[in-house]
C-alpha cells in the first residue's frame, strides 16, 4: 500500500527526526530538503527513505552530527578536504562552495574531499556548478558493504561508484549526467524490496552467483548469511568506470579504497574527486556556448525511435519529475513509511503510521 505525501510535510518531517537525532536546526533542515529533493526529482533510493539509514549510522557513532569539513591542503587551484564523517549533503555543499569559488578566481580547481558520509544524489552538486557557469566532473567511490561484482566476478566487491558531469548550457537549463556504474542503483534494489517487487533480469546476481530477478538478494542477508550483487552496467566498460571511481574517487583523494570483509554497520562513506572548469578563464566561452547549443538542437532532431517520445538531454527527466511530484505528492510505500516511523522512535518522535 502506498502513501501520498507532499514534499513539504517530508522535509517538516524529516527535519524535527535529524534535529531528534542530534543536529542543529539548519543542518536539519538541509539535509531532509536534499533528501526530498531527490524523491521529487524521480530518485527515491537517494530519498527520504534513506532516513533511518542515517539515524541507524548516528546512534552507531559512524555519522556525526554538525560536522564541518576541514581544509587539509589549500594549493590554489588544489584543495583536499576532510569530510570528517558529517552529513554529506552538508559537507558536500561546503566542499563546492570552496571549489567553486577557486575555479571562479583561477579558472580551475581540482578538489579531492575525503570521509564523508553519504552525499546523497550527486547530480546536486553538478547542479551547484553549472548555476554559477561552471563545467563539473565528479568521480565517487563508496565505502559500506561491496554490493557490485566485478565484469566476469561471483560477489561484491565494491559499491555503486557513480560518476556525474555537468555542463551549462546558455538560455536552456544544463546538462546534468549522474548515474552510478553499476547497472542499478543499490536504493533502487530496497524501494523494489520494500513494494514486494521483482526486477527485471541482468541486474542482479544471488549469493550463489546465478541471476536472479530478487532484490532481496541485495538488501537483507541470505539463509547462509551472504548477500547476492549488482552487476555493472555496460560489461567490461561500466566495470572499468566503477574502477576508475574507486581509483580517483578514493585512492586518489586519500578516502581510502574497499578491500576488507563485509561489515554490518550502517554507516556509507563516500570519498569524491571533482574537476571544476571555468570556460570563461579557459577562453573557451563563446565557442563552447554555440557549439554545444549546436549540438544539442541536432541531437533532438533525430527522429523519435519507435515507441519512444523523442530525443531527451540528461537532466530533463528530472526537471520534468519534479514539476510533477511538487504538485501531485510523492508515493512512499507503507514498509520504507514503516522504517521511517520506526526511526522517529528511536529518538524519541512519534510519527502517524
Amino acid at each position: 500500500m502506498q502513501k501520498v505525501l507532499q514534499a513539504q510535510y517530508l522535509r517538516t518531517q524529516g527535519a524535527a527526526i535529524f534535529v531528534a537525532a542530534g543536529s542543529a536546526p539548519a543542518e536539519a533542515e538541509k539535509v531532509a530538503s536534499n533528501l526530498v529533493m531527490a524523491n521529487l526529482s524521480g530518485h527515491d533510493s537517494h530519498g527520504i527513505g534513506m532516513l533511518p539509514r542515517y539515524v541507524e549510522a548516528v546512534l552507531e557513532g559512524g555519522l556525526t552530527p554538525n560536522a564541518q569539513v576541514k581544509t587539509v591542503l589549500d594549493a590554489g587551484a588544489l584543495l583536499s578536504l576532510d569530510g570528517q564523517h558529517g552529513y554529506g549533503q552538508v559537507i558536500g555543499e561546503q566542499a563546492m562552495q570552496l571549489g567553486m569559488a577557486r575555479a571562479k578566481a583561477q579558472g580551475s580547481c581540482i578538489m579531492a574531499l575525503a570521509d564523508s558520509h553519504h552525499l546523497g544524489r550527486i547530480g546536486h552538486f553538478a547542479e551547484m556548478a553549472v548555476a554559477q557557469g561552471l563545467v563539473s566532473l565528479h568521480f565517487v567511490n563508496v565505502k559500506t558493504r561491496p554490493a557490485v561484482a566485478p565484469w566476469g566476478g561471483a560477489d561484491g566487491r565494491y559499491g555503486t561508484n557513480p560518476c556525474c558531469i555537468g555542463i551549462p548550457l546558455k538560455g536552456q537549463p544544463p546538462f546534468v549526467l549522474d548515474f552510478a556504474t553499476s547497472r542499478v542503483a543499490q536504493g533502487k534494489m530496497r524501494v523494489a524490496y520494500n513494494q514486494g517487487k521483482s526486477v527485471q533480469p541482468g541486474l542482479l546476481i544471488d549469493e550463489q552467483g546465478q541471476p536472479t530477478t530478487d532484490p532481496g538478494v541485495v538488501v537483507v542477508p541470505q539463509a547462509n548469511g551472504f548477500f547476492g550483487a549488482l552487476m555493472p552496467f555496460g560489461e567490461h566498460k561500466g566495470y572499468g568506470l566503477a574502477v576508475a571511481c574507486e581509483l580517483l574517487g578514493g585512492a586518489l583523494t586519500g578516502g581510502g579504497t574497499w578491500h576488507h570483509p563485509t561489515v554490518g554497520v550502517r554507516a556509507v562513506y563516500n570519498s569524491m574527486l571533482t574537476i571544476l572548469i571555468d570556460p570563461g578563464k579557459l577562453g573557451t566561452q563563446s565557442a563552447m556556448e554555440s557549439e554545444a547549443l549546436a549540438f544539442v538542437d541536432w541531437l533532438r532532431k533525430s527522429p523519435p525511435a519507435d515507441g519512444e517520445h523523442g530525443v531527451q538531454i540528461a537532466g530533463e527527466p528530472e526537471r520534468r519529475a519534479r514539476l510533477q511530484r511538487e504538485r501531485d505528492g510523492i508515493e512512499i510505500d507503507a514498509s520504507t513509511w514503516g522504517e521511517i516511523v520506526g526511526a522517529a522512535g528511536k529518538v524519541g518522535l512519534t510519527l502517524p503510521n
